[in-house]
């Protein structure tokens, strides 16, 4: 019988967690019962993220309005959704990065070919949240037949459009589960070059979203998707945002706060989302 080289083994098992991690897909993760903090039997988040989502849930609650809320765990595949995690509200600005994800996704195909002009667009979208930019894209390559049809694809089966607004990318109902599907489709499912194209730009948003997500903390390493708008039905204000944080963007927070609040509902959505993202991870890195 052979000895054991007990430095191999340890040193091909941490190879072995590594590269599962790094490649870890979206459907790995099993869905947790709403409200709960584990995914799947023995499945949890470490015992001190247990306690800060316990307090971010207190925490949102007490917040006016509604607010969803989904932490994944790439890692592990733990999953947390609050019971308000598939209440739908209007999309905002969100699925600017569902339509850069598809423009690429089409491109590598052949089905379009994206200018220079194009790819400076996309920036804008993800950059600062442009919306001409968004419009302009959307008219160009197809409107809902195209878009719509395969967002899907890429996570979204909740969204539906309604026949109170036009049907574009900002008139979208959607859930903070469909977010949650979004961000890891980008992280686990898309090519490496477009990954990271994607990852770069998010955690390089202008000032107008560093907000949400960010408020994870600079050592977090946050990136984010924010959308924003005073549109709802009754002018109150819907504030989303959609990100990563942590080394190799381990965990990916979803969060849709449907304010339910006309007067100053920008601040209070901007405050709700970022407390949460705080209270979840600012400190917990580093």
């Amino acid at each position: 019988m052979r000895k054991i080289n007990k430095g191999l083994i340890a040193g091909l098992i941490a190879a072995t967690t590594l590269a599962s991690f790094l490649a870890v897909p979206a459907a790995q993760a099993t869905p947790a019962p709403a409200g709960s903090v584990g995914a799947g039997v023995g499945v949890f988040f470490p015992g001190g993220l247990r306690a800060r989502i316990a307090k971010a849930q207190k925490y949102a609650e007490s917040r006016p309005g509604v607010t969803g809320i989904v932490v994944r765990d790439r890692l592990t595949g733990a999953v947390w959704r609050n019971p308000a995690a598939g209440t739908h509200a209007w999309a905002c600005s969100t699925p600017k990065l569902a339509m850069v994800v598809d423009l690429l996704l089409r491109n590598d195909s052949g089905a379009v070919k994206l200018t220079a002009e194009d790819r400076e667009l996309m920036r804008r979208m993800l950059n600062s949240s442009d919306d001409d930019a968004a419009h302009t894209l959307w008219k160009r390559y197809g409107g809902e037949a195209e878009f719509a049809k395969r967002f899907p694809s890429y996570g979204m089966t909740d969204m539906k459009f309604t026949d109170k607004h036009p049907h574009h990318w900002g008139w979208i109902l959607t859930t903070p589960n469909d977010l949650d599907r979004l961000i890891n489709y980008v992280l686990a499912k898309l090519p490496a070059k477009h990954r990271d194209y994607i990852v770069k730009e998010m955690r390089a948003v202008d000032a107008n979203q560093q907000w949400g997500v960010w408020g994870a903390g600079e050592k977090a390493q946050p990136g984010n998707k924010n959308g924003w708008a005073d549109d709802n039905d009754d002018g109150s204000w819907i504030m989303n945002s959609v990100g990563f944080v942590g080394p190799r963007e381990r965990y990916t927070v979803a969060i849709m706060s449907n304010t339910m609040v006309v007067k100053d509902g920008y601040e209070v959505g901007k405050a709700t989302t970022t407390k949460i993202s705080e209270i979840l991870f600012n400190g917990y890195f580093g």
